[in-house]
C-alpha cells in the first residue's frame, strides 16, 4: 500500500487525508500541536463561516490576482460540494442574510469531532506534537518530538499544508519557509491580510475612543467603497470593512509609506441632505452637541471629526464634506500575529497544475502555504478545502504514474 505523509492538521491537510484514505492510501497526519485544527476551531468561536453562496463567477473574482490559479481547484470542489461534505458529517448548514454559509450549530467543534471520527474509521494515523524540520541528506522527512528527539520518515508522497503565519500560537508561524528556501523554492514574503492598520491618533482620542465601534460607515480607497463597520483601536483601526480593503491598503503603504483612507461617517445621507441639516443655527451649542443633535452622529464619529482641529470652525457645506469623506492616514499594518490570515507563500510557478513542487518531486502543497489571499466571508476556508482536495487528486495521479 502506498504511503503519504500530510504535514499540517488544518482543513487543507485533513480534507486531503480524507480523500487519500478513501482511495486506500496509507495516510499519516503530522502536526506540531497536541491537537488538530486549532485555527479552524478559533474561527468557529464566532460562527464557522465555511463558504459563501454568491454566484461562482463573483466568488472566484474575490481571489484577485490568484483567481486564475485557484479557479480549477474551486471548480473541482465547489462551495456546493463543501456544503454537502459538511452535511455528510451530520452538520446541517444554513445561508445567512449576507450570503455566508454556516453550520447550524455555529461552531467548529462538533464538525471537527465528526470529521476526526471519520478519519479514524478510514485508518488515518495521527502523529501529533511532531515539528517538521525539512529533509535530511537522504531526502527523508525530519521531525522533532517534544523531547527534541529526531524522527525520520520516507513516504511515497508528501503533502505540505502548514498554513501561513497569522495566529502563530495556534500552530502556523511560517517557519516552513526556510526549509523550502533551502531547496531554492521561490516564496513571496508572508504578510498580514484581513488585518488592522496603524494610525497616529492623538493621546486624547486614543484614551477616550479606543475599543469603540464606528458604525454604520462606508470606507473609500482607490475607487473601492465598502460598507460595514470598523473598530477604533489604541494603535489604529480594524474591523470587517477595514479587512475587506486590507490588500490594496497594505500594498499602497508598502509602495508609498502611508495610505489615506476616507471614511463616510453618515452613509445613510447624501452630502446635500447632510449639508441642509448642518445649516441649522449652532447657537451656543458645542460642536459635539450640534453634530449629535443635527446629524445623529455617534460619540466615536464625533471624536474622529474633532481630530481635525479646524472642524469646529467649518461651515455647513465644508463640515458635511468632512463627514462624508473624512481622511485617515494609515501608516502601517498591525502585526501578522493579529491578522486573520496572511498573504504570500509559495509562488505559483513553483507548483504544477496538480500542486506538486517542481523542484521536489512527490511533494505537494495546499492551503495558505500557496501565494493567495481573500477577504473574510467564507473565501478563505473554501480555498483551503479546494486546494486540499486538488492536492489529494494530484497525489493520486502521481502515485498511479509512479
Amino acid at each position: 500500500m502506498a504511503s503519504v505523509a500530510v504535514i499540517g492538521g488544518g482543513p487543507a491537510g485533513l480534507i486531503a487525508a480524507e480523500k487519500l484514505a478513501e482511495a486506500d492510501i496509507s495516510v499519516t497526519v503530522y502536526d506540531r500541536k497536541p491537537s488538530l485544527a486549532r485555527k479552524f476551531l478559533m474561527a468557529g468561536r464566532g460562527g464557522l463561516n465555511l463558504t459563501h453562496s454568491e454566484d461562482l463567477t463573483n466568488f472566484l473574482a474575490r481571489y484577485g490576482s490568484a483567481e486564475k490559479h485557484l479557479t480549477p481547484f474551486i471548480n473541482a470542489f465547489t462551495p456546493t460540494a463543501l456544503r454537502e461534505w459538511c452535511e455528510g458529517l451530520g452538520e446541517p448548514v444554513f445561508t445567512g442574510s449576507s450570503g455566508r454559509v454556516f453550520p447550524k450549530s455555529m461552531k467548529a467543534s462538533p464538525l471537527l469531532r465528526a470529521w476526526q471520527l471519520r478519519l479514524a474509521k478510514l485508518g488515518v494515523e495521527l502523529r501529533l506534537q511532531r515539528d517538521w524540520r525539512g529533509w535530511n541528506d537522504k531526502g527523508a522527512l525530519v521531525f522533532t518530538n517534544t523531547d527534541g528527539a529526531e524522527e525520520t520518515v520516507s513516504p511515497d508522497a508528501t503533502l505540505l499544508a502548514l498554513g501561513g503565519a497569522s495566529w502563530p500560537r495556534l500552530g502556523s508561524d511560517g517557519s516552513w519557509t526556510k526549509y523550502l528556501a533551502d531547496k531554492k523554492i521561490a516564496i513571496s514574503p508572508l504578510r498580514p491580510s484581513n488585518c488592522g492598520f496603524t494610525v497616529k491618533w492623538s493621546d486624547i482620542f486614543r484614551a477616550k475612543y479606543a475599543g469603540q465601534p464606528l458604525k454604520p460607515v462606508a470606507l473609500l480607497f482607490n475607487g473601492q467603497r465598502v460598507a460595514g463597520e470598523a473598530m477604533l483601536a489604541a494603535k489604529g483601526i480594524e474591523g470587517g470593512a477595514i479587512y475587506a480593503l486590507s490588500s490594496p491598503l497594505r500594498e499602497a503603504i508598502a509602495a508609498n509609506g502611508s495610505a489615506v483612507l476616507h471614511i463616510d461617517l453618515k452613509p445613510g445621507l447624501d452630502e446635500p441632505q447632510l449639508a441642509d441639516r448642518l445649516s441649522a443655527p449652532r447657537g451656543g451649542r458645542s460642536l459635539s452637541n450640534f453634530l449629535r443633535q443635527e446629524a445623529a452622529l455617534s460619540p466615536a464619529a464625533i471624536g474622529l471629526l474633532q481630530e481635525n482641529q479646524s472642524a469646529k470652525n467649518m461651515a455647513a457645506p465644508e463640515l458635511s464634506a468632512q463627514i462624508k469623506s473624512f481622511p485617515v492616514t494609515l501608516t502601517g499594518t498591525f502585526d501578522i500575529d493579529r491578522a486573520i490570515s496572511s498573504a504570500g507563500g509559495i509562488v505559483w510557478h513553483e507548483v504544477d497544475e496538480n500542486l506538486m513542487l517542481r523542484r521536489q518531486k512527490g511533494v505537494f502543497a495546499a492551503g495558505e502555504m500557496l501565494d493567495w489571499e481573500a477577504p473574510t466571508g467564507g473565501y478563505l476556508l473554501q480555498a483551503c478545502f479546494s486546494t486540499g482536495v486538488g492536492a489529494a487528486n494530484g497525489i493520486l495521479l502521481f502515485l498511479n504514474n509512479k
